[in-house]
């Protein structure tokens, strides 16, 4: 690995912070970027519209929500595992971002599942929006 390909997520993390963090009021810190924890995506991913910083935070959302189910999809197609995630034709990231929202605030007061990686609540909320009961 070079260098410059190190300082790669180092110099987009600075960049989003900067671009986010125009207003004092923001509730997004340079530590959400670091996707150590769903709580963390989930202050990402529901940033108000009207909000400084939302362009960045929709974007950085989408590219997560758009790598974890690509990656399920993948692995699963690939290697013939079992669904965990069976979304209709017709869905969308938004569906997704939407789906993933309203599963982290119900789940909000929930220490253990915030605090697990990101691409986990991702799958836990898509699986629960989107069950495989029944299907290959």
């Amino acid at each position: 690995m070079t260098r410059s390909y190190r300082q790669g997520p180092a110099m987009l993390a600075a960049l989003l912070a900067t671009a986010v963090f125009v207003s004092p009021a923001s509730a997004l810190q340079e530590a959400d970027f670091h996707y150590d924890s769903t709580e963390n995506l989930y202050r990402i991913c529901s940033v108000a519209p009207d909000a400084d910083g939302h362009l960045i935070a929709s974007l950085a959302c989408r590219a997560f929500l758009e790598a974890t189910v690509q990656y399920h999809d993948g692995v699963t197609a690939r290697n013939g595992l079992k669904r965990l995630v069976c979304y209709p034709q017709d869905a969308t990231i938004e569906d997704a971002r939407e789906a993933f929202v309203a599963w982290a605030q119900a789940n909000a007061g929930n220490k253990e599942l915030m605090g697990e990686q990101p691409v986990k609540g991702v799958v836990r909320a898509l699986a629960a929006k989107y069950p495989c009961t029944g299907k290959k």
